[in-house]
């Protein structure tokens, strides 16, 4: 498998070593909780939850989200901050997952980013058979352009989710996009993520 492996994350969730994690839920995922844009009444997954901080933030907001993570260290994590709240953690491959009815949300914020693009369209193609027809999918496409980039290095994670892949990895066949410009929200790191809201077809 191109990319980083179980172990790789196992790793980082054990020694900490998780430098994207911003210790506390992502401000673009409290807007969209203010905007009613998720509700309790939503089916919601979070595909690679990590340590569970937005979890968490829709645990409190009466959310019942089923977050993902395919190292038992981030479940494990993930499962002690959601606590007694609503919500499930499962240790899953998002390559292979099914849910056992199709969400109505799905919020994407690092589990493209750190898969290599090799498995991209696979993950696309999961996403889309995931959510029901008018489902959201809630992105938020990390920008992480590398100078390497120019000679056609691949580097990561996390991996630039450059807005003309985007495009063709979700195509307007498969989802609805709203018009550009999409906001971008800054990371400590350096890097900036693309909040976009599609809606699948």
């Amino acid at each position: 498998m191109a990319g980083p492996t179980q172990d790789f994350w196992q790793q980082r969730f054990e020694t900490g070593e998780t430098p994207w994690d911003r210790r506390g839920a992502h401000p673009q995922l409290l807007q969209w909780l203010d905007q009613g844009l998720i509700t309790p009444a939503h089916r919601i997954v979070v595909p690679g939850c990590g340590s569970g901080h937005e979890l968490l933030a829709l645990g409190e907001a009466g959310v019942a989200a089923i977050g993902l993570d395919y190292a038992p260290a981030a479940v494990a994590l993930a499962r002690a901050r959601l606590g007694g709240l609503p919500g499930a953690v499962e240790q899953a491959d998002v390559l292979a997952w099914q849910p056992a009815e199709p969400p109505d949300r799905v919020y994407e914020q690092t589990c493209l980013c750190a898969l290599h693009p090799d498995h991209w369209r696979r993950y696309a193609d999961q996403l889309h058979g995931w959510l029901k027809p008018g489902g959201l999918l809630l992105a938020l496409f990390m920008q992480a352009r590398r100078e390497s980039a120019s000679q056609g290095v691949v580097e990561g994670p996390p991996y630039h989710c450059d807005i003309n892949a985007m495009r063709a990895l979700f195509p307007a066949s498969h989802w609805q996009w709203p018009a550009p410009p999409y906001p971008a929200v800054a990371h400590e790191r350096g890097w900036a993520e693309l909040a976009v809201v599609l809606q699948r077809v």
